[in-house]
């Protein structure tokens, strides 16, 4: 059986590391690794965009980050439940263009009993930023 730890049902103390290591694999800006902590079929709510299932999460991310480039997200623990978390973000991107954005948003995450997200729904919004008034570096 397919499992990812820490496995529901949370307390804070497994919410914030589940939080962390969504943090770092989604930095990696590798679509496979991300894609194997969701059901296979997972249900996605991205800005506009409606994802199902391992496939098109790896498809999804990959063209994002053809379009996102120099991304580093950071994410922060909002509550948690049994087997959901919401966590608010922020992360900072370039464009093929040259030009800086911030998008910021909140998420909603629920686990299924392997600790596979099954549910993500995403509400972001960009702020086009100066090079220098970037946060991450």
């Amino acid at each position: 059986m397919e499992q990812k730890h820490p496995l529901p049902p949370f307390t804070f103390e497994t919410a914030l590391e589940k939080i962390q290591l969504a943090e770092d694999a989604w930095n990696s800006q590798d679509p496979e690794r991300i894609s194997k902590a969701y059901t296979t079929d997972s249900e996605w709510r991205n800005r506009d965009q409606f994802v199902s299932g391992r496939q098109e999460i790896v498809k999804f991310l990959s063209k994002k980050w053809e379009r996102e480039l120099n991304y580093t997200l950071k994410k922060e623990y909002w509550a948690h439940t049994d087997n959901r978390i919401a966590v608010r973000f922020e992360y900072e991107y370039q464009n093929k263009e040259g030009n800086w954005f911030r998008a910021y948003g909140n998420e909603n995450w629920e686990f299924d009993e392997n600790g596979l997200m099954k549910k993500r729904f995403a509400s972001i919004n960009d702020l086009a930023i100066n090079e220098e008034d970037r946060k991450f570096r």
